[in-house]
């Protein structure tokens, strides 16, 4: 009998249990998955619809999975979507390590600017709920890092926005010196400030 079999035929319901972790910032929250290991490797549910909805208290349909390979020290963020484009990220690490941080840019909230930073990596098999209304990111520690995340949304170019990395208003402490960051044009030349970013109410 495979480890699989034995432990759904033993454990039931409570086999397929992740643990959800709501961060200071309510509404962002940490997956972690329980891993089962035996000498052929490991398995764990990456995902569950009716365990998801259930925690975080309302139902997100996801409607695309993408995925991108980065190398150490680049940095993708802090993207988002405007407007009726918003879109809530599920996010995650299958090779390598990164930081991934969630900026909360709702005027109306009472953590508005306010960040959180969670590692993650293919070793803690972590995931981060952002919902909408927060600008994402991550940075690369590892050599390589390959990194995947659902969305409830369409691509809609012509609403994408960024925020500053280095925002002196946001002040997220990168673990990587500034000279290191790698960052795209795009967000070089288009990323605006916090104070001076279209945010939502």
């Amino acid at each position: 009998m495979s480890l699989f079999s034995y432990l759904f035929i033993n454990f039931g319901a409570k086999f397929s249990d992740m643990e959800y972790k709501e961060t200071e910032i309510k509404g962002v929250w940490i997956i972690e998955p329980k891993v089962f290991n035996d000498a052929r490797g490991y398995f764990f549910e990456a995902w569950k619809q009716d365990d998801f909805d259930k925690h975080i208290g309302y139902h997100t349909s996801f409607i695309q999975d993408n995925q991108s390979k980065s190398s150490y020290g680049v940095l993708r963020g802090l993207h988002y979507q405007k407007g009726e484009y918003s879109q809530a990220k599920l996010v995650r690490v299958l090779r390598g390590r990164v930081v991934d941080v969630a900026v909360d840019i709702r005027k109306s909230s009472p953590t508005f600017g306010k960040y959180v930073m969670v590692e993650l990596s293919e070793e803690n098999n972590r995931q981060l709920f952002i919902p909408r209304g927060f600008a994402h990111g991550f940075l690369v520690l590892s050599d390589e890092a390959v990194f995947t995340y659902k969305v409830d949304n369409v691509y809609a170019p012509q609403h994408e926005a960024s925020i500053k990395w280095n925002d002196p208003s946001v002040n997220i402490n990168w673990p990587v010196a500034a000279k290191d960051v790698v960052t795209s044009e795009k967000d070089l030349l288009k990323a605006k400030s916090l104070e001076e970013a279209e945010v939502f109410e």
